[in-house]
């Protein structure tokens, strides 16, 4: 009697399915830095510092602008922590469609001010998000703790 492994057990998709799994790591560590960081800055740096590197920042209230920084912050931590502890890992599919839907919005309000040389970042988030996204969503979702 012949017996066939099943598609979880073929040696290729094992390995595939591990350069996966590191390249989803990645992009949640790289998601993950730029936005805590961005964050960062957006908290903590004086407005007419923070006008020098990012110009609408001058024309909005320091309050929204402080916002826009948790936003970033709960973006970059929502992205990975819900999946490296195994705590509620769905967290991070709904935060990396929120992080795509934020970068779809940051492009469209940098395209209407004329600030296309932010937009390759922007692109890149997406990108990112976006793969995310899809892995965590369908082809490599991390398991709850149980």
């Amino acid at each position: 009697m012949s017996q066939t492994l099943s598609p979880a057990l073929r040696p290729s998709d094992r390995s595939s399915g591990k350069a996966l799994r590191i390249g989803l790591w990645i992009a949640q560590g790289l998601v993950a830095l730029v936005f805590v960081l961005a964050g960062l800055t957006k908290l903590t740096t004086p407005i007419p510092d923070l006008s020098a590197m990012m110009p609408w920042t001058g024309q909005f209230p320091e309050a929204f602008v402080r916002l826009i920084g948790i936003v970033d912050i709960a973006g970059g931590l929502g992205i990975i922590l819900p999946a490296a502890t195994r705590i509620l890992p769905r967290l991070t599919v709904v935060t990396a469609l929120c992080c795509v839907v934020l970068q779809l919005l940051a492009m469209a309000f940098h395209v209407s001010r004329g600030e296309i040389p932010v937009l390759p970042l922007n692109l890149v988030l997406l990108t990112l998000s976006a793969f995310v996204l899809w892995g965590r969503a369908t082809r490599a979702p991390i398991a709850p703790r149980s």
